[in-house]
């Protein structure tokens, strides 16, 4: 899906609001960020990270973590918000994104900065 940096986290709701219409279950979506984290993980952060990490383990919600976060597991859909961040953060961020979607990997970013960062793309563990 092309976006900013800017509208990439819009761009990443607007793509978990199309997948819930379309019967997706809350619970099979989670979203990745490669910068600044979504303002939902924010605010459940602010209940502290016990609270955070629960709902994941749960698993009846779109979930959302920065695309670093070792803890977020596999779920069937992942949209992956390119937010900003290095080239290098955006790079490692697509193949941990693939390797958590089992079934759809969803990719909000600047198309061009994809492309380029693709040919970077280590090959998922």
């Amino acid at each position: 899906m092309p976006a900013t940096d800017s509208t990439a986290v819009e761009t990443a709701d607007e793509t978990v609001d199309r997948l819930l219409d379309s019967g997706r279950a809350p619970g099979d979506i989670l979203v990745l960020t490669t910068a600044e984290q979504h303002p939902w993980a924010l605010h459940e952060l602010s209940f502290g990270e016990d609270a955070y990490w629960k709902q994941l383990d749960e698993g009846g919600d779109v979930f959302y973590a920065h695309a670093t976060a070792e803890r977020a597991s596999r779920r069937a859909v992942v949209v992956l918000a390119v937010n900003g961040g290095t080239d290098e953060q955006a790079a490692a961020a697509l193949p941990a994104a693939m390797a958590r979607a089992a079934e759809e990997l969803h990719v909000c970013g600047d198309p061009q900065r994809l492309r380029a960062l693709a040919g970077e793309v280590p090959a998922p563990a």
